[in-house]
């Protein structure tokens, strides 16, 4: 067996509009929306937006990205006024021991971790 690729499920929380939208504004492409299920893209990460809307189990979530540069990463973020759009949290850039790091808090909660490696 051959793994082709890793799609996660991620919840939108109660706004699924929003959350639809913030991940368009942050760069990503809607490749299929099957209206609760919408499949984004960018340079070949993917995921599903689901219309799931569980505050803790969102909470509890973390995905890890990997970015070419991080402070770039977060000056489109800053840039684009993400956080005062959408209400999303974004941390300033930390070392860690796994690499450069910037994490998001989106819409329903989930922590997005950006690392440079």
């Amino acid at each position: 067996m051959k793994l082709i690729s890793l799609e996660p499920f991620i919840p939108s929380g109660s706004n699924f509009e929003g959350s639809k939208q913030f991940f368009v504004e942050l760069g990503f492409d809607i490749k299929w929306d099957a209206g609760d299920y919408i499949g984004f893209e960018l340079d070949g990460c993917k995921f599903i937006l689901q219309k799931y809307d569980n505050r803790e189990f969102a909470e509890n979530l973390m995905m890890s990205v990997k970015v070419d540069d991080v402070d770039e990463f977060r000056m489109s973020v800053i840039e684009k006024q993400l956080p005062e759009k959408y209400g999303i949290r974004i941390s300033q850039a930390k070392v860690q021991p796994y690499g450069k790091e910037v994490n998001v808090i989106d819409i329903a909660g989930v922590c997005w971790h950006f690392v440079e490696s």
